[in-house]
C-alpha cells in the first residue's frame, strides 16, 4: 500500500513523523512522494499559534480533496492539532478517518491499515497527558537531506509559559537515557548524517527530570567521540538551565557548534512577568555575557514576541534598547497570537494586530543593521562551511552553512566562482566571505574539504 505524507511544524513535529514512517516502511507499506499516488494519505499537524492551524487546517483541506477525487482511500491526521482538536476534526471534516494524537505515534500502522473501522483511534483518555518519546530501537525514515539529522533527547514541558499550550500537547518533560540517544547518533553517523542536531522544547533541561546531573554535557562529550560526525547543534535552551558544564562542553568539544540558540521572549520585566517567563533584562544581560565569555565566538539566536496582552510603548522600547545592545547574530520576532487553552487567553487580547505588525517590522528593521554591519566585517575572513548542495534557486550555484548558522530558521551561504559537482552534501570546505546579499553571505572557496 502506498502511504503519502504531509509534515508541519517544527522539528519536534518531524521526527515524530518520520518514526510514523519508519512502522509504515518496516511493515512493508511503500512511502510515496505523490499525494495523487497514495492509497493513504497522512497529515502530520502543528497547532502552536494561528497561522500554523490554519496551514495544518488548509493541508488537510486539501487532502480531503484528494480523496475525494483520487485513488486514496483513507486520510489519517496526526500531530499536535490532532491532540488539540480531534472531536471537532471528526465533526467538521468528515472525509477524516482516523485521528492520532502526539502520544500515540505507535498506533499509525493501525490507523493505515485498510480494514481499519473509521474514527476509531481515539485512546487517551480525556484529561490525560502523552507519555510516549521514542529511542534507538524506534524505525524511522529521515525526511531531511541525507547529511544532517534531528534528535529528539526528550519529549514534553514542565513549564507554564501563559502563551504556550505546548504542556497540554505534549505532557510533561521526560528524558531519553544517554545510552539511547548516543546508540541513535552513532547509526545516524554509519548511515553518513555529519550533523546531528538536538532537539526538546528545553534542551538544557535535559536529565534533570531523570535526577542526573550534568546529564547533557555528558552527553555532548559522549557524542563529540563518534566518528563520521562534524558538527553537533543544540537548539531550544533555556535561560534558567544553561549551566557551565554545558558552556565548557560546548568550548572543549571540536565537533559541538559554538551556537547558542536561546528563546527570550522578551526584554521587560513586566511583560516577562505576565508571560510567566524567568528574569529581566539585567539578568539576561549578564547571562548573554556569561556565555560570551565561556564560549568565544559564540553565535546568538533568539526569539521574540510583540504584542503580548498589555505590553505598552514603553515595554516595547525596552525591548527595542536591549536588541540594540545586545546585537544577537540571528533573530526571530512573532507577533502575540490569541491561544484559547493558555493561561494568557483569560486576558484581554488588547493590542492592535496593526501595532503588532508595526513592533515586529521596527525589531526586524534594527536587526537588519545589526546584521549588515557584521557582515561587512566579516569581508576577508576564512570560514568552514559544510555544504548542503546545489541552491534552491539555482542549480549551478552551490549553498552551505556556517558553524553559526542552523538549517532551516538561518541564514545561509552561497558560494561563487566554484564548480557544483565537486562539492557534495555533508563536505566541510574553507572559504572567504566576499559579500553579502540580504542577511545571506557569498564566500569563494579557498581550501579543501576536511
Amino acid at each position: 500500500m502506498k502511504i503519502g505524507f504531509v509534515s508541519l511544524g517544527c522539528p519536534k513535529n518531524l521526527v515524530d513523523g518520520e518514526v510514523m514512517l519508519g512502522y509504515a516502511r518496516d511493515a512493508g507499506h511503500e512511502i510515496t512522494p505523490d499525494a495523487q499516488d497514495a492509497d493513504v494519505l497522512v497529515v502530520n499537524t502543528c497547532a502552536f499559534i494561528d497561522r500554523a492551524k490554519q496551514e495544518s487546517i488548509d493541508a488537510i483541506l486539501e487532502m480531503a480533496q484528494q480523496k475525494r477525487d483520487g485513488k486514496c482511500s483513507r486520510l489519517v491526521v496526526t500531530g499536535c492539532l490532532a491532540e488539540r482538536y480531534r472531536d471537532e476534526l471528526r465533526k467538521e471534516i468528515p472525509e477524516i478517518d482516523a485521528v492520532l494524537g502526539t502520544g500515540e505515534v505507535p498506533e499509525i500502522l493501525g490507523a493505515i491499515a485498510p480494514s481499519a473501522t473509521p474514527l476509531t483511534f481515539y485512546t487517551k483518555a480525556p484529561g490525560t497527558l502523552p507519555t510516549y518519546i521514542y529511542d534507538a530501537d524506534t524505525p524511522r525514515v529521515l525526511t531531511t537531506p541525507r547529511h544532517f539529522a534531528y534528535v529528539k533527547i526528550a519529549e514534553g514541558c514542565d513549564y507554564t509559559c501563559a502563551f504556550c499550550i505546548i504542556p497540554t500537547l505534549r505532557g510533561e518533560y521526560r528524558s531519553r537515557t544517554r545510552e539511547s540517544v548516543v546508540a541513535e547518533a552513532r547509526a545516524l553517523a554509519g548511515r553518513g548524517v555529519k550533523e546531528l542536531l538536538l532537539i526538546s522544547q528545553d534542551t538544557t533541561f535535559y536529565g534533570i527530570d531523570r535526577q542526573e546531573r550534568g546529564a547533557l554535557a555528558k552527553l555532548l562529550r559522549e557524542l563529540n567521540a563518534i566518528d563520521g560526525i562534524e558538527w553537533i547543534r543544540l537548539l531550544y535552551l533555556y535561560p534558567t538551565t544553561i549551566t557551565d558544564d554545558v558552556l565548557a562542553a560546548m568550548a572543549e568539544c571540536e565537533k559541538v557548534c559554538r551556537y547558542v540558540d536561546l528563546p527570550l521572549q522578551h526584554a521587560s520585566a513586566d511583560v516577562l512577568k505576565r508571560m510567566r517567563r524567568p528574569g529581566n533584562r539585567k539578568t539576561y544581560d549578564a547571562l548573554l555575557a556569561r556565555i560570551r565569555e565561556r564560549v568565544p565566538g559564540v553565535t546568538l539566536r533568539t526569539t521574540f514576541i510583540v504584542g503580548f496582552p498589555g505590553e505598552t510603548e514603553a515595554e516595547f522600547a525596552e525591548l527595542e534598547g536591549f536588541v540594540r545592545d545586545t546585537g544577537f547574530d540571528h533573530i526571530g520576532v512573532f507577533t502575540y497570537s490569541h491561544e484559547e487553552g493558555t493561561r494568557a487567553h483569560a486576558v484581554a487580547d488588547d493590542v492592535h494586530a496593526a501595532v503588532k505588525r508595526r513592533r515586529r517590522d521596527r525589531i526586524m528593521k534594527l536587526q537588519q543593521g545589526i546584521v549588515a554591519a557584521r557582515q561587512a566585517a566579516r569581508v576577508g575572513t576564512d570560514v568552514a562551511v559544510l555544504i548542503d548542495g546545489p541552491s534552491a534557486e539555482h542549480e549551478l550555484v552551490v549553498q552551505g552553512r556556517l558553524e553559526g548558522q542552523a538549517p532551516d530558521i538561518d541564514p545561509v551561504v552561497y558560494l561563487t566562482d566554484c564548480d557544483p559537482t565537486e562539492y557534495r552534501a555533508g563536505q566541510v570546505i574553507t572559504a572567504r566571505v566576499v559579500g553579502a546579499r540580504g542577511y545571506d553571505l557569498l564566500a569563494a572557496p579557498v581550501g579543501p574539504s576536511n
